[in-house]
C-alpha cells in the first residue's frame, strides 16, 4: 500500500537541480512523514547516492512507518549498457557518463548498494529507472524475481515503459506499476498507457506533476536559475511555452484563490483526480513545499470546476 501523494526526492539529490542542502532535505522528508505522506520515492542516480543517503538518515528507526520506493539501472560507474546521458556533472563538478544497465548481476549489486545507503533490509517497490535496450528484458525481470524471492524487495515495477514494453516484461515477472511523467501540460500517457494499466490492474505513479515547478506559477520568463539547473533547456521553460503556460495559470488562479489554495495545490489535486493515476509524486526540497503539497491533496474540485479547468487547458497550445 502506498499513499496517493508521495514524497519525490530527485531535487534533494541536487543533480540537475543546482546542488543540495542536507539539513533542509532531512527536515523536508521528516515533515512529509509526520504529515502522513509516508511513501518516499528515490533513486541512486539522484545526486549519485546523495538522495538515498538522505532518505536513509531521515527514516532511521521509522521503516515500519514508511514505504520506500527506489530504482535501479542508471549507472555512472560503468561503460556498459545503453548510453543515457553523456558528460553530465555531479554536485562537485566531476564529469560523469550515465548508462542504462539491466543486466542481472548489475541489478542485484545495485539493490545491495541501495539497501546499504538507505539503511534498510527490504525495499518496498524496486523499479527499473529506464528500459535498457542492450539487455533482454527477461534477464532484468529474472533479477527482480531473485530479489523478491530473497526478501530484498517486496514488489517490482518499472519507469518510463511503453505499453509494448510493459506487456513484454510482464510475461516474465508480475510488475505492479509504471512510473511515468504526467502533468497538465504533458498528457501523452492518456492515449495508451492509462487505458492499458487500468485494464491490467497496474498502478500508475505520476512524476513531475508540476512539470518541474513551472505549474506553480512562480517561474516567469526572466527567472534566475542556479548553475547546473537543467530546466531552462527544456521546452516548457522556453518561449513561447513559458508565457503561454503562465497565462493559462493566471486564468485558473481565481479558482485556486476561492479555495484558499495555491496554484500548485490546485494542480496537484487536478492530477490526483485523473483516471488511472494511483499515486502522484510531489518533489520536495524544504518543509514549506511539503506543507503546500499535502494541502493540495486535501482540497476538492467539483465536476463543474474540473470542466472549467479542462476547457481552458484544452485551448492551451504549446510548441513541444
Amino acid at each position: 500500500m502506498i499513499t496517493p501523494l508521495a514524497c519525490g526526492t530527485w531535487a534533494i539529490g541536487g543533480w540537475l537541480w543546482g546542488g543540495t542542502e542536507e539539513k533542509k532535505s532531512l527536515k523536508a522528508i521528516e515533515r512529509a512523514i509526520d504529515m502522513g505522506m509516508t511513501t518516499i520515492d528515490t533513486a541512486p542516480v539522484y545526486g549519485f547516492g546523495k538522495s538515498e543517503e538522505f532518505v536513509g538518515k531521515a527514516i532511521k528507526g521509522k521503516h515500519d512507518k514508511v514505504q520506500i520506493l527506489t530504482k535501479f539501472g542508471m549507472c555512472w560507474d560503468t561503460d556498459h549498457g545503453q548510453l543515457h546521458f553523456k558528460k553530465t556533472k555531479d554536485n562537485e563538478g566531476n564529469e560523469l557518463t550515465i548508462y542504462r544497465v539491466g543486466r542481472k548481476d548489475s541489478v542485484i549489486k545495485e539493490c545491495e548498494d541501495s539497501l546499504r545507503r538507505l539503511g534498510i533490509d527490504t525495499i518496498d517497490l524496486y523499479q527499473q529507472h529506464w528500459p535498457d535496450n542492450s539487455t533482454p528484458v527477461e534477464e532484468t525481470m529474472e533479477a527482480l524475481e531473485i530479489l523478491k524471492t530473497q526478501g530484498k524487495i517486496r514488489a517490482g515495477g518499472v519507469c518510463n515503459y511503453t505499453v509494448e514494453q510493459l506487456s513484454e516484461a510482464d510475461k516474465f515477472f508480475r510488475l505492479v506499476s509504471d512510473q511515468v511523467p504526467y502533468s497538465m501540460v504533458n498528457r501523452d500517457i492518456e492515449k495508451e498507457i492509462v487505458p492499458w494499466c487500468i485494464a491490467q490492474n497496474k498502478a500508475i505513479i505520476a512524476y513531475s506533476p508540476l512539470q518541474r515547478g513551472i505549474l506553480t506559477g512562480k517561474i516567469k520568463s526572466n527567472h534566475h536559475f542556479a548553475e547546473g539547473d537543467q530546466r531552462p533547456s527544456t521546452p516548457f521553460y522556453q518561449e513561447p511555452n513559458i508565457s503561454r503556460i503562465n497565462n493559462f495559470l493566471q486564468e485558473i488562479k481565481p479558482l485556486a484563490d476561492s479555495k484558499g489554495a495555491t496554484l500548485a495545490q490546485l494542480v496537484i489535486r487536478w492530477t490526483l483526480y485523473q483516471p488511472g493515476i494511483t499515486c502522484v509524486l510531489a518533489g520536495v526540497r524544504n518543509e514549506d513545499q511539503v506543507n503546500d503539497n499535502v494541502k493540495g491533496a486535501e482540497i476538492t474540485i467539483s465536476p463543474e470546476e474540473m470542466k472549467l479547468i479542462n476547457t481552458k487547458l484544452n485551448s492551451l497550445e504549446l510548441e513541444l
